[in-house]
């Protein structure tokens, strides 16, 4: 219940618009009540905010590298490290095939997409829902999960799919059925879930039937190239971006595909868990690259610093001629954050030569 005094001191500071008098402001859940002298009244009601949430809007507000991205079109910020880090080792050339691992919301794909056009492919793989980038394939799903990365496999083997879509002239089109105009647009994914509607038994993902296995000429005899593409190496760079997801714990009231942030968290708090995370998110993706890189092709991705990172420094060189370590201007300096790009990837080292020290049990 509140006095006649400060009742009357605070309506008159409201009606009369008094400057000198002080202006009494009232906690209701402590039942404090504190005076301070005010210079403006104010028509709105406060508004409160986190003090993380406050630090984060100033900061994104006066960072040079947001407000480009912005002007620019891109998805976020991050975009510029990989612009950056693409300048000084040349990772992206026209026609290539990228995988982008942990995509959303997008930046790194579009860098990627406008490097390899023409006739470059970009696929990316990520948990959330994201809205892709104008030119990216995606498949959203566990990259850690084997059947994600067997439909990734499939995808990147077939040479003809996630490149720009050609249009069937009228010539082309003369004497086909529409029904045979839509399988012609099918992708390889889509028949392979589809397979066994129609009764027909599904082929491992990524091997041809046995029957159509090509007389293979001795290994010698093949090309590089042929050499690969027998491997089922048919990427040449591979990009991850990713961090371990935390529960949600905000922002549950976002429903846009192109606004994911809130769906995770990039880091827990804890520098330690952070780092061993990230290593272990790093070997996934090397043992992907493994299997899907070409020889001569590129490898990239972020890690929390921590003392992991010297052993899966040492595991790249083994698979890579080169191995650097860096942290773009992009990034904050606070940030623990840095990347590995490793160049080159070697033909002849095999699996166990290259995880004999790394792989877990």
């Amino acid at each position: 219940m509140l006095s006649r005094r400060i009742f009357r001191q605070l309506t008159d500071s409201v009606l009369l618009g008094s400057e000198n008098r002080p202006v009494v402001s009232i906690c209701l859940a402590s039942k404090l009540v504190i005076c301070r002298s005010c210079n403006r009244s104010s028509a709105n009601p406060a508004r409160y905010a986190s003090s993380s949430s406050t630090r984060w809007k100033s900061r994104q507000g006066k960072d040079f590298f947001s407000k480009e991205a912005r002007v620019q079109g891109l998805k976020s910020r991050a975009a510029f490290k990989l612009l950056e880090l693409n300048e000084k080792h040349k990772l992206f050339k026209p026609g290539q095939t990228v995988v982008d691992l942990g995509f959303a919301p997008g930046s790194w794909s579009q860098v990627a997409v406008n490097r390899t056009t023409p006739d470059g492919r970009v696929i990316g793989i990520d948990l959330i829902p994201a809205q892709p980038p104008r030119g990216v394939s995606t498949i959203q799903g566990n990259f850690l999960s084997s059947e994600i990365q067997d439909q990734v496999r499939a995808y990147v083997r077939d040479p003809d799919l996630g490149r720009p879509r050609k249009q069937i002239t009228s010539k082309a089109s003369e004497g086909r059925t529409e029904e045979e105009l839509d399988d012609m647009e099918r992708g390889h994914i889509d028949i392979e879930r589809t397979a066994h509607l129609d009764g027909v038994e599904m082929e491992t993902i990524g091997q041809p039937a046995e029957d159509e296995q090509p007389d293979v000429a001795p290994r010698t005899k093949l090309s590089l190239k042929e050499r690969d593409i027998h491997q089922g190496r048919t990427v040449d760079v591979v990009l991850s971006d990713m961090s371990e997801p935390w529960d949600q714990t905000a922002g549950f009231y976002k429903k846009s595909l192109s606004d994911p942030y809130f769906r995770m968290m990039n880091t827990s708090g804890n520098a330690f868990r952070d780092h061993a995370g990230s290593m272990d998110l790093c070997m996934a993706a090397l043992t992907f690259s493994f299997d899907t890189l070409k020889t001569g092709g590129h490898f990239l991705c972020k890690y929390y610093q921590g003392s992991e990172e010297k052993a899966f420094e040492t595991t790249l060189k083994r698979l890579f001629a080169k191995v650097h370590r860096e942290k773009p201007d992009s990034s904050r300096n606070e940030s623990k954050e840095a990347y590995f790009v490793a160049l080159r990837r070697k033909e002849t080292p095999s699996r166990e030569e290259v995880f004999r020290e790394s792989e877990r049990p």
